[in-house]
């Protein structure tokens, strides 16, 4: 995956945020399930922007940049900054 695809996959899942955020304004999702919904949505997030900061990191190190993988859930939601 390239960054215009890595920057299509956010913008589709910043949309995604908004849309569950209107949901349960509207009241066509419960709160249980718009936080089940968003989290997962907030995970996918993660996972992307990482993916493009490990791009970078490899492209900044005269590596190539498709070496990069996206990570587990838990790998990136755990990592210490």
């Amino acid at each position: 995956m390239n960054e215009h695809d890595i920057h299509e996959r956010i913008n589709a899942l910043v949309a995604e945020e908004h849309r569950l955020r209107e949901a349960l304004q509207s009241g066509q999702l419960s709160a249980p399930e718009e936080h089940a919904q968003l989290k997962s949505a907030e995970e996918a997030l993660d996972q992307a922007w990482d993916l493009l900061r490990q791009r970078q990191a490899l492209r900044d190190a005269g590596q190539d940049p498709d070496q990069a993988r996206e990570r587990p859930v838990g790998e990136v939601e755990n990592y210490r900054q």
